[in-house]
């Protein structure tokens, strides 16, 4: 994928992760991007990691596993942050 397909991709998937975890408040659409990408590369690496299944190209798949991913990643920084209310 191209960067730009990466921007929207982790911001579609960060904005859906930080709503599903409650942050949406908390956070930008540059924090939405960000943690969206590294959420994708945390729920490949997961995913390839228990399965031994890749997860490639900008598919539906792709999209659950990002999400998932970037609701780890944000489950793990309220847990080393705590929740700013």
């Amino acid at each position: 994928m191209g960067i730009l397909s990466w921007i929207v991709f982790g911001a579609i998937a960060g904005w859906i992760a930080s709503m599903i975890v409650g942050r949406s408040d908390q956070q930008g659409c540059l924090m939405n991007i960000v943690v969206g990408i590294i959420g994708a590369a945390l729920g490949g690496w997961i995913m390839s990691f228990f399965t031994g299944v890749s997860v490639t190209g900008f598919n539906l798949t792709s999209f659950i596993v990002a999400i998932l991913g970037a609701v780890v990643l944000l489950a793990i920084v309220n847990l080393i942050f705590g929740r700013k209310k």
